[in-house]
């Protein structure tokens, strides 16, 4: 996936152990799977060369996926280039890990299926 952090979600990833990210549409920090329960634990943190840009391996409690709308990864769509380009996106994921309706509870938003 990809998220912004500020300065108190890179301190609070750093400090805790576990992903925490900056909602730009909240305005707040958040705390990557504490309402879903499928927290990301830092295996390894890299800073690039400007230091303005936070590399993050993670591992995925519960049933190892991330994706809110129910893909292990949210990356779970491959996007045709070259002389492929214009065809379809190619679902590379061919199942869903879990129900997002049973972990969050709401419907997700329908650009992101």
């Amino acid at each position: 996936m990809l998220g912004w952090m500020n300065d108190e979600a890179l301190r609070l990833t750093i400090t805790t152990g576990e992903a925490h990210y900056f909602s730009r549409s909240r305005q707040s920090v958040w705390h990557k799977g504490a309402t879903s329960g499928l927290l990301q634990k830092v295996v390894e943190a890299r800073i690039d060369d400007d230091q303005d840009a936070i590399w993050l391996s993670v591992k995925v409690t519960g049933s190892g996926a991330s994706c809110h709308v129910g893909y292990r990864s949210c990356f779970y769509r491959a996007l045709p280039v070259g002389t492929d380009a214009g065809k379809p996106l190619a679902f590379v994921e061919d199942r869903k890990t879990f129900d997002p309706l049973k972990v969050y509870g709401d419907a997700p938003n329908p650009t992101q299926l």
